[in-house]
């Protein structure tokens, strides 16, 4: 028998709880207020604590810390309401071991839950994050951010709530959601992928919605959608910020009604998929751009889980060369200088950079060598002369040119080898330089008005979208 605490100023939901565990064996009380929790603390000991997050007296969050402080060894489950499911990310920070939202609508999760909380005996939430991740293959490591990110996406994916993932592109941010998928209770169901920044805008339409036969030149038949394929399952949409304003518009219908039409049909389909989002770019600065809805958004950015960059976490860069090697199913690793040169690099492409930079070390090693020294690692990393970067051409773009002109001439009549790759980067860095420079030159002379520069340049306002938040680093 456990002692339970529920802190609730709506007397109905008190008293369906005390009736609900007291059945189950458990000694329940019921408080109503902050003043009414200090009382009850001070005089008794809990085992676990229901703890509403709005309260006359107090914030929820505030009763929850000071339970911590209290009675640290008490579980603690935070209930919300659909308008403060937000609080609950905070709540798990502060240390909640799960919430629950109202109303309730399963009342067989709340017994499994409270029982879960009270038997010591099984697996924690930490035990069971590490199990899915061996399961998937993802590397977590020891950076306290990556194992806080990893708690929170476990206690989120067991509830049906839609999920925006952000983070600089390469960091991983499917894999963070197949282990949500994998994590939830559709783990048996289809998990489902699409780039919308990848697609044309009517190709997009029809992958996530199906079309009938006939809607459009080349629809043959009739074809699923995504929407209608992972009813059951997961869908992730990944730069989701690259979706057209058209479907936008659709994906808001399906968020709150979760109906939709296929392309050329006038029927409403019903679709029950569970929607998680993925950005490299900040949603809430292109909504002030008005190149994204805000209703859309507030849709999306229910629960929001932010991947850190590589380069806050090198801690784990050895540790995670090391896992990559174990699954390439390789005897490799760097020397002490090798890795040195790894760990001082910033890796703006992230954990994809990463994987790249060990591929291309494997093929190099080709089962000659067990230690790789420096020699086999990219230009970039080593930073010789030759591939040194370029001053930005921001302030003076004619300038770069004839710097860029003298050192690639100075390369040409060096007696000195020069490597190709050397010649290779310095190429793709002045088309990158260069575009920069032509897009916002155009930027400037137009005031700002994308629209205007896009038809200046020859493209369109979605491809400058794209060029300004892909081609800038």
């Amino acid at each position: 028998m456990a002692h339970i605490l529920i802190i609730d100023d709506e007397i109905e939901v008190g008293r369906f709880l005390t009736h609900l565990l007291a059945e189950k064996g458990h000694q329940v009380t019921h408080g109503v207020s902050g003043s009414e929790f200090d009382q009850l603390v001070a005089d008794q000991r809990f085992d676990l604590a229901f703890i509403d997050v709005r309260l006359p007296d107090r914030n929820g969050l505030d009763i929850l810390r000071a339970l911590r402080s209290a009675q640290p060894h008490c579980q603690s489950v935070i209930m919300t309401g659909y308008s403060t499911v937000k609080m609950a990310v905070e709540a798990i920070q502060i240390g909640a071991s799960d919430f629950i939202e109202k109303p309730f609508v399963d009342i067989t999760e709340i017994e499994k839950l409270a029982e879960q909380l009270i038997d010591t005996q099984l697996p924690s939430s930490h035990q069971e994050v590490l199990h899915i991740a061996k399961k998937l293959n993802c590397f977590i490591g020891n950076n306290p951010q990556m194992r806080q990110l990893f708690m929170l996406a476990y206690k989120f994916a067991q509830k049906n709530i839609t999920v925006l993932i952000q983070g600089e592109t390469g960091t991983g941010k499917e894999v963070l959601a197949h282990f949500i998928h994998e994590a939830s209770k559709r783990a048996k169901e289809p998990f489902v992928g699409i780039n919308c920044g990848a697609i044309s805008e009517s190709l997009l339409e029809s992958e996530l919605f199906g079309h009938t036969k006939g809607a459009f030149t080349g629809a043959l038949k009739d074809r699923k959608g995504y929407f209608e394929v992972a009813s059951k399952g997961t869908l992730f949409l990944d730069e989701v910020g690259e979706a057209s304003a058209s479907v936008q518009v659709k994906l808001l219908r399906v968020l709150e009604t979760g109906e939709y039409m296929k392309v050329g049909s006038e029927i409403t389909e019903r679709t029950h998929t569970r929607l998680i989002a993925a950005t490299h770019v900040d949603l809430h600065e292109a909504v002030k751009e008005k190149i994204f809805r805000e209703d859309l958004l507030y849709r999306l950015d229910v629960i929001k889980l932010t991947i850190p960059p590589l380069r806050e976490r090198k801690d784990d860069l050895p540790a995670l060369i090391d896992f990559y090697f174990k699954q390439a199913n390789v005897s490799l690793t760097f020397s002490q200088e090798a890795m040195s040169i790894l760990c001082d690099y910033d890796w703006p492409g992230n954990v994809r950079e990463l994987v790249n930079v060990l591929k291309r070390t494997i093929a190099l090693a080709d089962g000659e060598m067990t230690v790789i020294p420096p020699e086999l690692l990219p230009e970039k990393l080593l930073r010789r002369p030759v591939a040194a970067s370029l001053p930005l051409p921001a302030a003076n773009f004619e300038t770069y040119v004839q710097t860029w002109q003298q050192q690639l001439l100075e390369a040409w009549h060096s007696p000195e080898e020069t490597k190709l790759d050397d010649i290779q980067q310095k190429i793709k860095q002045l088309e990158r330089e260069a575009m920069k420079a032509f897009i916002m030159k155009s930027l400037k002379e137009t005031l700002g008005n994308r629209k205007e520069a896009s038809k200046r340049l020859g493209i369109s306002t979605r491809q400058l979208r794209y060029l300004l938040n892909e081609k800038k680093k």
